[in-house]
């Protein structure tokens, strides 16, 4: 591993830090219960809604649209989602909407994930590289328990991954050259265009990120600079 001169650790948070599927399926299930048909399956509506994450993110990076916070397009992901399961969106109160939404801010951390955090931040800063805005994150942490030494959202670069913006800039506020900052994520396309902007790279395999049947991210598809377990194996590579 060529880790010795990493500064700084920074994660993608939705699927490496926090179970997101586990979360959204948990607040999607009280809310179907009371607004959706019968027999509706809350996981298959927290998929739903995932797939609608990065083509909307698609359309600002490619200048489709102007940059909005990830609560922004995630909000108007669920309108769009409703009438998919027989749900109208005008039927629901707004503030039943606005509450389902803040479903991405209490999500729960992988077991690992806090335990390995608080070793790594001994001797590194740590803080997330997510796409999530900052109050998210805020929230996240606050509520997860996650040791962030600085808390960064995609309003630093006004922009989304994988776009070199969003990792430069994130280097860059925290005063290192790309090759001391190291991003930890569990998904392959993260890790290649961190790579790219001149970033260390650390894989951490999450194979229930998607549920049992999960067929991408299953292993390290590169040569990464680090490929572990969980959170506390990159805490031993690194004498943390």
């Amino acid at each position: 591993m060529s880790l010795s001169q990493v500064k700084a650790f920074v994660f993608d948070v939705f699927g490496t830090v926090v179970d997101w599927r586990g979360g959204v399926t948990r607040e999607a299930d009280a809310f179907l219960q009371r607004y959706g048909p019968p027999g509706t399956r809350p996981e298959v509506f927290a998929d739903a809604w995932r797939s609608r994450y990065v083509p909307a993110m698609r359309r600002v990076i490619g200048g489709e649209r102007p940059f909005v916070r990830l609560d922004v397009l995630h909000r108007e992901n669920l309108v769009d989602l409703l009438p998919e399961f027989g749900i109208d969106a005008n039927a629901v109160p707004a503030d039943a909407l606005d509450d389902l939404n803040l479903a991405w801010h209490r999500l729960d951390p992988w077991p690992d994930s806090v335990p390995g955090l608080q070793r790594l931040k001994a001797r590194h800063i740590i803080a997330p590289l997510s796409n999530g805005n900052i109050r998210l994150m805020v929230d996240m942490a606050k509520r997860a328990g996650l040791p962030w030494d600085a808390i960064l959202g995609a309003e630093i670069a006004r922009i989304y991954k994988p776009a070199p913006e969003a990792y430069l800039r994130t280097a860059e506020v925290l005063m290192l050259p790309p090759d001391e900052v190291c991003l930890v994520a569990a998904h392959n396309n993260d890790l290649a265009a961190a790579r790219q902007c001149g970033l260390k790279t650390a894989f951490i395999a999450r194979p229930l990120e998607h549920g049992p049947g999960q067929t991408s991210d299953l292993k390290a598809e590169s040569d990464w600079d680090a490929v572990v377990k969980d959170m506390n194996e990159l805490a031993d590579a690194v004498g943390a």
